[in-house]
Formats: C-alpha cells, structure tokens, sequence
C-alpha cells in the first residue's frame, strides 16, 4: 500500500512547484515509510511514497514503460489479488522487470487501456499519464477501499490519497462552505458519495475512472450493484458462498512480510483467522492474531440490545482453537483521549472519535509485529448483519437507518448556516438518490426490493464510513489492512441472494454461519453479533467532557460553526441522541466536537 498524489495542466508548466510537490509527499510519508519518489514532466508532477508488501526492491513508483504507443507513467496505491493469472496474459505481450503488481497494473492500462479496470480483482486508487497522448487516467477500485481526493483548480487537476496531501497544493482552498458545513454537522462522520467536504473537493467514487484532458475531467461508472435472477437451493447458494470466502481470504494472505489478523471473536474476524492459521500451518508458519480491550471494561462494561457481552472470553477461545501466537492491547482512557486529535489528523477529518482513536492505537501495537493484517469489516453490509436490517419497523423507516438524528444534529448549526440549509433536505435528499439507485427485478415484492435498497444504502454511506477509518487509522501507521470481505464478487453475487437465506434460522449472517460452521467452535460460530468494542469507563464521558469545556473556555474556530449554546447543552448531558447508530453515543458526540475543533485548527480551515 502507498500514498499516491499529483498535480496536472496542459496549460502551465509543472516544473516550477517542485516545493510544493515535496510538501505533498511529506505529508504522505505516514502511509508509504518505506520508499518515496517523483517524477516531474511539463505537463504532469506525480508523487508516490511506498509501503513495500510485494517485491520490494522492484516496485519503485513512480513507475515508466515506453514502449511502441508512447511513454505511460504510473502511481498506484493498492494490491491486486488476481496478480498471478493477469500477469500470464500479458506475458504474451510483454516482458516483466519485476513480481510487483504495480507493473501488472500499467501494463494492463498499456494492453486494454480504460477497460483494464473491469479486470481487477484487488483495492487500488491509481493514475497513470500518458506522454504523447496529454492525458492522465484515473480508476478508484469497485468498493472503495483505497481513496482517491481531487479538486479542478482552473487548468490544473491535483489529486492526492489523503485531504492533507491535496491540502498542501496552494490552488486547494482550505475552506468550507455551506455544503461542507452541512456535510460536517448533518452527515459526518460519513460523507454523502463524492464529496470532499472541503470546497471545491470531490472523491472518485468506488467503481468509477476516467481521463483528465486539456478539456478537463471526465469520470464514468464501470461497475456497481446489478439485480439478476438467482436461482438455487440454500445448499448450492452456502457452497457458493463458502467457495467465494474461502478464495477471497486466501488470496488475500499472500505477501513478502508477515501477515497477521485482527481478532474481536466475532464471526467475521473469526473465521479470517480460522481460515488464515490453516494456510500458515500448512506453509510450516505459526499466525499472529490481535485483539483490543480497555481497562477496567470488565468492572464497567453494560449488556445492551446491540453489544450483549464483551469479547475477550471469545477471543481466547479462538486463540486456543487456533492455537495462535495471541497479543492483546489494552488502552485506558488518558491515551484514548490523548488520540482523538492525532486521529483527526490521520482521517483529515473529524470522525468516529474514540471509535477511530483506538483503532490508531490499536495499528500502531500491529505495526510493531508486521506490516500486513487481515480484518473482517464488510461482511455485515453484505450478509445482512445490522439490527437494521433484520427489524422491520427500522427496515421500512424512510431515511438513513443508522442516523435518524437530523432534527438533533440541525440544532447544533450555527445561525448563519441553519438559516441557509434545509437541513432536513439536505439528508433526504442524499438518502433518497442511494435508495432509488438500487437496481430492481420487475415484479419483486415490496420487502426484496427494500432489501436491495438497504444492501445499496449500506455499502454506499455506513461501509464507506468504517473503510474510511480502516484505510486512515491503518496507513497512518504504516500499516496495510486487508478486508476479504470487500471482494467485489461477494457483493456482486450477495446483492441477488434471497433474504430468506440470510437470515437463515432467524440468525443475522445466518448464511454465512452454516457456509462457514466447520471452521468454528459452535460457541463462537453462534455468537450473537457485538459491535467494535468501546470503552464503558465514566472516566471517558467526564474526560471529554472536561476538555470541551476547556476549548469553549478559550477563542475557538468552532463557534463559528457551531452554537455555543448547543455545545453548552451537549457538556450538562441533558441529552442521550445517538448521534450515529450504536457507534456514537453521548461520550462519542462530545468527542466528535473535539476533533472538529481540532480539525479547524490544526488545518488551517477557513468559514466561507
């Protein structure tokens, strides 16, 4: 994995910002620590720094072939997992100079050019320039995995993996106007498809690519959730299943460093590391698995509707089963709330708050092991896993499942946006263009119609949102994350199957438990679903809340975007609104604002 960035024109010679393009990669060198490079042409600046997983020596970016249709310059972030067949093809055609998939992916673009992307099977965000032609390609991966920000600033396109790095071109206004306010206080911590939050910022969208030309950008779909007639048995439709995980996780170990896995003793991560010690101990290898916990968790810690027991005795009886070398890391509140700033950073937005911060902590204890881990996020989206997808009364609510606080949120606007932004809209109007997007079969009943819609709503809003977190908490640290989970064939084949099997014997994921029940104990293959752990330490409530009171105490950017009077409700605990499902609580909110204060500071962010 890698940080990718560059600045384009076909009218302006690019070799004079060389500062600014040094700028640019320092503030990538979090994501690739490894290996930095930049070449600069005329037309085009192209920036990458490395995290070396496949061949280290021979995957330098950025990377040059010349050859008989001119000279194409890559930089890609990412890792394809069908590297081996594609690079048997091409073979035909070309001679390789290295194993990296970074040459599989240029010669590919060289062969089929745009059409290239259709096949992948991998996570990547990547532009290639072509010299004699005076364009540049750009291609997101299917899922949205790996990230791709860009803004058009008059005759110059800069693109860049993180907010901080397009920050860093003086051309990108560090601004936010009414949308980005309605982005930041209606919807964060997602973000409506697209949408960059900062003004004039816009994301490639997952499954889209395109060319940057003197006549400017023009991004195209080349893939996205397609409705078709599925006709099998529950048993053919678990043996399919149980073929496409297996395949997926097993590609997705592959690697020149170690690889270890996340270990929560939930079934996603359960049956990664189950899977994964089974490959190790046939290559003669031990897996190193890491789970996450908080002090005094187990003196605090509450059974709610949507975490009914704490993992750790979960997780030890995976350790044992698997028979791994287990490593536990254990964060206590100080630290926790130490990390909300230096997460905001890493995300280049407010986020998940305590939610985000741990996992930071929690990669940074990985890193110390190895450079790649495995973890199971997706297979809720996917599988039907969310309370919401299984209650009705939810399911048909119209609006956002996770998020019916927009009459809470809207009160925290400060007056100058609230009266400018229809705050209900606004929300309505994002959800509603997802919902209505979901392709349909003709004559589907009302109940796998809304079906689809809930799948389509999840993968485009809530997914985004946890792989944004995954993808900025892991490479900050230096470390890549893979999520087998997210293979866009498993979402493909998962969008057509009925709900009935999902939900088999009234079990969320209940599809995936019988696919998947030899490689589990029954205690875990049957556990109720429990969310990403979460401090229950009242220390964090009165922390946070100490620490807001304490920004608010001094001259703050903050209410210039938010009612003081509303933070001042927030801090006497009046109110208990989750702010964002099950994930953020009061605790989480009051902590969400203090990153947002962070965030105005630490980048220099202007109210337009």
């Amino acid at each position: 994995m890698c940080g990718i960035a560059g600045a384009i024109s076909f009218k302006e010679d690019m070799r004079g910002d060389l500062r600014i393009y040094d700028e640019m990669q320092r503030s990538l060198l979090r994501r690739g620590p490894d290996q930095r490079g930049i070449v600069v042409t005329k037309e085009a600046a192209l920036i990458h720094t490395r995290l070396a997983v496949i061949d280290i020596e021979g995957g330098r970016q950025p990377m040059t072939f010349a050859g008989e249709d001119g000279t194409f310059i890559i930089v890609y972030n990412g890792e394809l997992y069908n590297t081996d067949e594609l690079r048997r093809e091409l073979e035909k055609d070309y001679a390789f100079d290295t194993r990296s998939d970074t040459e599989v992916v240029l010669k590919s673009y060289v062969k089929w050019g745009e059409k290239c992307v259709e096949r992948f099977n991998g996570i990547y965000a990547f532009a290639v320039y072509e010299q004699q032609s005076h364009r540049v390609f750009l291609a997101r991966d299917r899922m949205g995995v790996k990230p791709l920000f860009y803004a058009e600033c008059g005759d110059k396109l800069v693109f860049a993996s993180e907010l901080p790095a397009l920050l860093e071109h003086p051309d990108v206004p560090r601004e936010i106007d009414e949308k980005g306010a309605a982005e930041l206080i209606l919807m964060a911590p997602g973000r409506t498809p697209g949408c960059g939050v900062i003004r004039g910022v816009k994301e490639v969208m997952p499954g889209w690519c395109g060319f940057y030309t003197e006549k400017g950008l023009d991004l195209w779909k080349y893939w996205g959730l397609k409705a078709y007639a599925l006709d099998e048995t529950f048993e053919q439709t678990a043996e399919h299943v149980r073929s496409l995980v297996l395949d997926s996780i097993r590609r997705q170990l592959v690697s020149d460093v170690p690889v270890c896995t996340f270990l929560s003793g939930g079934l996603d991560s359960s049956l990664i590391s189950s899977v994964a010690a089974s490959e190790m101990k046939r290559q003669g290898k031990e897996l190193h698995t890491f789970s996450i916990d908080y002090r005094n968790n187990d003196k605090y810690f509450i059974k709610s509707h949507f975490q009914p027991d704490s993992d750790p005795e979960y997780i030890r009886c995976m350790a044992e089963y698997l028979g791994t070398v287990h490593h536990w890391t254990i964060v206590d509140v100080p630290e926790l709330v130490d990390a909300l700033d230096e997460a905001t950073v890493a995300r280049g937005l407010p986020g998940m708050a305590d939610v985000d911060a741990s996992l930071l902590l929690f990669c940074r204890e990985i890193k110390k092991y190895g450079t790649v881990a495995v973890s199971g996020e997706c297979a809720d989206e996917l599988f039907g896993g969310y309370p919401w997808y299984r209650d009705k009364d939810i399911r048909m609510t119209d609006g956002f499942p996770w998020a019916q606080s927009t009459a809470y949120r809207k009160r925290f606007l400060a007056k100058r946006y609230a009266d400018a932004i229809d705050a209900e809209d606004y929300v309505y109007s994002a959800y509603r263009r997802t919902a209505d997007s979901a392709e349909k079969l003709p004559g589907e009943s009302a109940d796998d119609g809304r079906m689809r819609e809930m799948t389509k709503l999840n993968c485009e809003w809530f997914m985004q949102t946890l792989l944004d977190r995954k993808d900025r908490m892991s490479m900050y640290s230096g470390l890549e994350v893979r999520v087998p989970f997210c293979d866009h064939r498993i979402a493909e084949y998962m969008y057509n199957v009925k709900w009935e099997y999902k939900d088999w014997q009234g079990r969320e994921k209940g599809l995936l438990r019988e696919a998947m029940k030899e490689w589990l104990p029954e205690k875990v293959l049957w556990r109720k679903k429990s969310p990403y752990p979460k401090t229950h330490d009242p220390a964090f409530l009165a922390a946070v809340t100490e620490k807001l009171r304490a920004i608010l105490a001094e001259d703050t950017p903050l209410t210039g975007l938010v009612e003081r009077s509303e933070l001042e409700r927030l801090l006497r605990h009046e109110d208990h609104v989750q702010w964002y499902g099950q994930l953020m609580n009061l605790p989480q909110t009051i902590a969400f604002f203090i990153q947002l204060d962070c965030w105005l500071k630490r980048f220099g962010i202007k109210l337009a």
